[in-house]
């Protein structure tokens, strides 16, 4: 989330976004035009937010118990990517 604050932050100071330029150099008003955009900025902010919202609550509900503990051999699914922390025996 942090690189897409920091470019609403710089949007129209340092950078001219690719919309807000096209609209412009189609005869819309500036003002119209800046509103569009940060509509588009937000939209792309909140997009990413609640992408990341979801995904790191499917990622906890996956790889944690009921009781909240980590659960480890959950990560690799059915193959068992993940051997077991204590082997049984060492050649």
């Amino acid at each position: 989330m942090i690189p897409i604050i920091n470019a609403m932050s710089a949007a129209g100071i340092v950078s001219l976004p690719g919309m807000m330029t096209g609209q412009i150099l189609a005869g819309t008003p500036p003002v119209e035009a800046v509103k569009y955009q940060i509509l588009v900025m937000f939209l792309i902010a909140g997009g990413t937010g609640f992408g990341t919202i979801v995904a790191v609550s499917l990622a906890a509900r996956r790889l944690f118990d009921e009781r909240q503990r980590l659960r480890l051999d959950r990560l690799g699914g059915a193959t068992g990517y993940f051997p077991s922390p204590c082997p049984a025996r060492w050649p």
